[in-house]
């Protein structure tokens, strides 16, 4: 396949070829097999990426090209510049073998799913609050952490509780909204409540989640062998590492 046929099919899929050009084309695709064949396989080149690498497909196919151009294709002054079919194929084939292996090992992090589970929330309060309080649990304990975070709020202004805190800070955490989890965490954690500790692992994990590893790994060292929960710090370190 020569770059100018792979240029054309590139121009082809991305709709950039005018309306003479696109007509020429379709009708090489019906009266030329080999030109179908090798569109074919460019095609479904082209839809693999897509599907497994939706955001990184231009830019690989921007490296495909360069390769095509530099490393594969042999300079001939009669042929032009021309490269074999199966060469470029298996020339493909090596580059997704590579493209996968980075992927691979970029994914090497832990991830914030992987830790994240939540104890439900079991409130036993009484008082004019108690609605909101009790809608802040539902919603929290069935993953709707919008709704809790606004009841959560009614709530708090009138009765700042450790433990309604923590699960607030969560709902917060699982919302992206870093910074206003990461001081209600804190807040948790100069104090002296029994909710300390796992403010602290929950401060870790809001690290992670942002991928700021550095950091994840240097709270997670601060929290005592004698948490409940040391298990999950000890693997995350471990992964850390």
């Amino acid at each position: 396949m020569n770059e100018e046929l792979y240029l054309s099919f590139e121009n082809y899929l991305s709709n950039e070829l005018s309306s003479e050009e696109r007509i020429l084309f379709e009708n090489q695709l019906q009266n030329d097999l080999d030109f179908k064949e090798k569109f074919e396989i460019h095609k479904e080149s082209n839809q693999f990426l897509k599907t497994k690498f939706s955001t990184e497909t231009d830019a690989f196919k921007e490296n495909l090209k360069a390769i095509a151009k530099e490393s594969f294709i042999e300079n001939n002054p009669k042929k032009g510049k021309i490269i074999q079919l199966k060469t470029f194929v298996y020339a493909i084939a090596a580059v997704l073998v590579l493209f996968f292996g980075l992927q691979l090992f970029q994914n090497d992090n832990p991830e914030y799913g992987d830790f994240n589970k939540h104890e439900e929330a079991h409130f036993t309060e009484r008082g004019d609050l108690v609605k909101s309080l009790k809608l802040a649990q539902d919603a929290f304990n069935n993953k709707d952490y919008k709704k809790a975070i606004i009841n959560f709020e009614l709530v708090i202004k009138e009765y700042p509780r450790p433990e309604i805190k923590y699960f607030y800070a969560i709902s917060l955490l699982e919302e992206n909204r870093f910074t206003d989890s990461e001081i209600v965490l804190n807040d948790i954690i100069k104090g002296k409540s029994i909710y300390k500790n796992t403010a602290t692992w929950y401060l870790a994990l809001s690290k992670l989640k942002q991928k700021d590893y550095k950091s994840c790994k240097a709270i997670l060292l601060t929290i005592p062998s004698d948490y409940e929960d040391y298990s999950q710090v000890e693997k995350l370190l471990k992964s850390l590492d």
